[in-house]
Order: C-alpha cells, then sequence, then structure tokens
C-alpha cells in the first residue's frame, strides 16, 4: 500500500467543473477507466480482503483491457510480501512502452491516506490528449458485517506518468 498525503478534494462541483474542461470523448474515456477501475478494486476486495495494484487501458476501438504484472519481492526493509511501489512502476513502464496501443489507461492501486488515517482505492487516469482526472475512494474493514464500508469518491490530484516524454 502506498502512503499518500495529498488532499482528496470532494464534491460534485470538482468533477463537474473538470468534466467540463475536456473533450466530452476524453472524459467519457477517463469515466469508464474510473468506474471499472472502482468497481474491479471493490470486488477484489470483497472476494481476497485486498488487491494487488493493476493499469485499465481504453484501447484505440474502445476496448476496455486489464494490464496486471508479476508482484514484486518486497525488500528486507518492508514489512508486505510484495513491492507496490515497484509494481506501479513496472505498469507504468509497460503502459508507456505500449502508449500507441490505446487511447487512454488508469493505474489502480490501494493507498493510506495519512490524514484521514484510512485506506483506499486510488485510480489515477491519463488520456493521450494531456487529460488526467484522479480520484480516491476510501474504505475500511466493517467486523460486524464482515464486509467493507465505502467512504464518499472525491478527486485527488495527479501528474503523467504515461504520455510524458
Amino acid at each position: 500500500m502506498a502512503d499518500h498525503t495529498g488532499q482528496a478534494t470532494e464534491g460534485p462541483g470538482g468533477q463537474e467543473s473538470w468534466r467540463d474542461s475536456v473533450p466530452e470523448a476524453t472524459a467519457t474515456d477517463l469515466e469508464n477507466l474510473l468506474g471499472t477501475g472502482v468497481s474491479a478494486a471493490q470486488e477484489q476486495l470483497q472476494r481476497n480482503g485486498g488487491f494487488l495494484p493493476f493499469a485499465l487501458t481504453v484501447q484505440n476501438d474502445g476496448e476496455v483491457r486489464l494490464v496486471a504484472v508479476s508482484p514484486a519481492e518486497a525488500g528486507e526493509d518492508a514489512d508486505g510480501d510484495f513491492d507496490a511501489e515497484a509494481m506501479i512502476q513496472d505498469l507504468q513502464a509497460l503502459l508507456r512502452q505500449n502508449r500507441d496501443d490505446f487511447r487512454a489507461a488508469a493505474v489502480v492501486c490501494d493507498i493510506l491516506l495519512v490524514e484521514e488515517d484510512s485506506d483506499a482505492i486510488h485510480v489515477a487516469a491519463e488520456h493521450r490528449d494531456g487529460s488526467l482526472f484522479a480520484a480516491v475512494l476510501p474504505y475500511a474493514a466493517n467486523p460486524s458485517t464482515q464486509s467493507w464500508d465505502f467512504g464518499e469518491l472525491g478527486a485527488d490530484a495527479s501528474e503523467p506518468a504515461i504520455w510524458v516524454d
């Protein structure tokens, strides 16, 4: 799980202004990646109690595809069984190498919202036209129902990682 110290901005106002600032087709691609990424991560949480970083792409023909890499071994100082940061870097490198094959991509990972002391699903979506959108969805285990409670989806800051020179 990656540490995340940025503040998520909440509310539909930020999402509306973001959507209005990009072409309709771009907004549709990025929202498709966001929704699919959040849903897939929630499903993995429900089924397995966690999830490894993964990526999604919108191919040039509009098809959405899942991209995964093998877990990297965690270093001796790490407390986990795999190195999530290395997996994210591997996903981004793989996406950069193959970016001519798709028009948008998103990396989905599990993060820690430090200021809220909460786990969260993080989706960072990027379009080949330079548009970016990232969101976080806080979650916590609910021991009484043996399920997961999800907070409010909020916008987050993101930097380009795939269409960079």
